[in-house]
């Protein structure tokens, strides 16, 4: 890790994307924090012009700042889409400072917006990792969470209303088929002679009853008459 000077109101710390460049001293708005440095790439020479890092800072379409070199130690600040610092160009003096835009408090990481070109070349296809967007993906999660969990419930009610209705659906089909059987069986009562003790008894005729059994028919006489004779 590169050393900085303790007079300095940075120093160079881990960060969520690996080194980042810290505040160990308040910062007002507007300061100038630190000059982003190196070698002028001039754009019309070949050789300068294939030179290809993530640390080039372009001042003009011709004039390009390559701050790869280890003494840069401004290359060491973030990117953040809303950021405490900015990029302050300029070009004629083929200098680049990056200056607060907000007041920075000592343990703050510092960082500045690195531009649009830059956010989709290498940011966006990896997903961009400033406090932000990770506050903007952890929201998206929670609502996604929220959203899994509200249809789960609708489903799980849907399904309870489904077997509410299917055991309404038996409850009154036993309820009918129970009351088609009562009819049904009063009915067949209606149109059957009474049983008793599994004989079938008859009706009285001059006095005399007669019970069917085993095939044969017994007449019973009155008490004090005859006893008839059995067939």
């Amino acid at each position: 890790m590169p050393s900085t000077s303790p007079n300095k109101p940075y120093r160079v710390g881990r960060s969520r994307t690996g080194l980042g460049l810290f505040a160990t001293k308040p910062i007002k708005k507007g300061t100038k924090i630190i000059r982003y440095f190196g070698p002028i790439l001039d754009s019309k020479k070949k050789d300068e012009d294939a030179i290809e890092n993530k640390y080039l800072f372009e001042l003009t379409n011709r004039w390009t700042i390559d701050g790869s070199v280890r003494k840069n130690v401004a290359r060491y600040i973030n990117h953040a889409c809303k950021p405490n610092a900015e990029s302050d160009v300029r070009p004629r003096k083929r200098k680049v400072f990056i200056r607060a835009i907000k007041n920075i408090e000592p343990g703050d990481e510092i960082n500045y917006d690195y531009g649009t070109d830059y956010f989709k070349a290498y940011l966006k296809p990896i997903g961009c990792k400033c406090d932000a967007c990770e506050k903007k993906r952890k929201k998206q999660r929670a609502e996604a969470r929220v959203e899994r969990l509200r249809l789960k419930e609708k489903a799980e009610r849907k399904a309870q209303r489904k077997a509410e209705k299917l055991a309404k659906e038996k409850a009154e089909a036993r309820a009918k088929a129970k009351k088609t059987l009562a009819k049904t069986l009063a009915k067949t009562a209606a149109k059957t002679p009474a049983k008793a003790n599994g004989k079938l008894n008859g009706t009285h005729l001059n006095g005399h009853s007669y019970v069917k059994a085993a095939g044969k028919t017994v007449i019973s006489p009155k008490r004090g008459s005859a006893r008839a004779l059995h067939a």
